[in-house]
């Protein structure tokens, strides 16, 4: 049963493409024919018999609407015919035919006649001759306006372009003096590193001077309880000190300028006597 049900839907679409390529090859025979050619010779493959299918379809609707109004066009031209006929009989009878108008009427005839035209005017009635001119006013004062706009514009464009010249022209002056002063630019980075590395030298050595007198203070007993106060009164202290043993200083200075002399009760006297005074001193 879905054999024959396939067999039949194959069936029908070979129908359906015989079809299609037969109407293809209807409107390429039909339209050829037309222009005095023949048929070029081709594949019809699928795709092509779609695409001429659909361009037939296109050409026959806008050949059947180009006959409508054709058809449209030859009523009213008809029209326009038996109306000038009539107007033409019309003047004959009051004695305005055209062959006996000046010439002067003619040209002015011909002028209005334009004039009519242009401004797309089919009867000759004084206010449809008013009406254009007012719509040709309008269409005149917007262009005006948009011609004033876009002078506008293009005044501000051109300003915006001076500038932007100018600034260009700043810009590569400004360019060509940095890559003048590249130079000396550079120069001064080699210099400012070779600072800089004599700086980080320094750094180290004053760092490492940091820590030696840090050791020094740390062995002399220094702590960090000690300041400046502190160390001005032992300087005071000091220099009490130094004004009280620099008169025993003295008189042991004097002693060590005398000559040798034999041991004497005298001497030992003095020599126990000038512990005393300093003991004194100290106290």
């Amino acid at each position: 049963m879905s054999d024959s049900s396939s067999v039949n839907e194959t069936a029908s679409s070979k129908g359906t493409d015989a079809s299609r390529i037969g109407e293809v090859k209807q409107w390429l025979a039909q339209e050829f024919s037309q222009a005095g050619k023949q048929v070029p010779d081709f594949e019809y493959t699928p795709r092509s018999v779609a695409y001429l299918r659909n361009l037939a379809t296109l050409s026959q609707s806008q050949t059947q609407a180009s006959k409508i109004l054709a058809s449209d066009f030859r009523l009213k031209a008809s029209e326009y015919r038996s109306q000038a006929a009539r107007i033409r009989e019309i003047l004959e009878s009051v004695g305005l035919a055209q062959e006996g108008l000046p010439s002067n009427v003619v040209s002015s005839a011909h002028v209005l006649a334009n004039v009519a035209n242009l401004l797309n005017i089919r009867d000759t009635e004084l206010s449809s001759f008013l009406v254009a001119m007012g719509d040709i006013s309008l269409r005149k004062t917007g262009v005006e306006e948009k011609r004033a706009k876009a002078q506008k514009e293009s005044k501000v464009l051109l300003d915006y372009t001076r500038k932007a010249i100018a600034r260009l022209t700043y810009l590569k002056r400004t360019l060509g003096q940095l890559e003048d002063d590249v130079g000396q630019c550079e120069a001064h980075i080699d210099y400012w590193k070779t600072n800089l590395g004599v700086m980080v030298g320094k750094e180290k050595q004053y760092n490492l001077q940091t820590a030696n007198y840090k050791t020094t203070l740390t062995r002399v007993g220094y702590t960090p309880e000690i300041s400046h106060g502190v160390l001005v009164e032992l300087a005071e202290h000091r220099k009490e000190l130094e004004k009280k043993t620099k008169p025993v200083l003295d008189t042991l200075r004097s002693y060590q300028d005398l000559p040798p002399v034999p041991f004497s009760f005298s001497y030992l006297v003095k020599f126990c006597f000038v512990p005393r005074k300093i003991a004194n001193c100290k106290v």
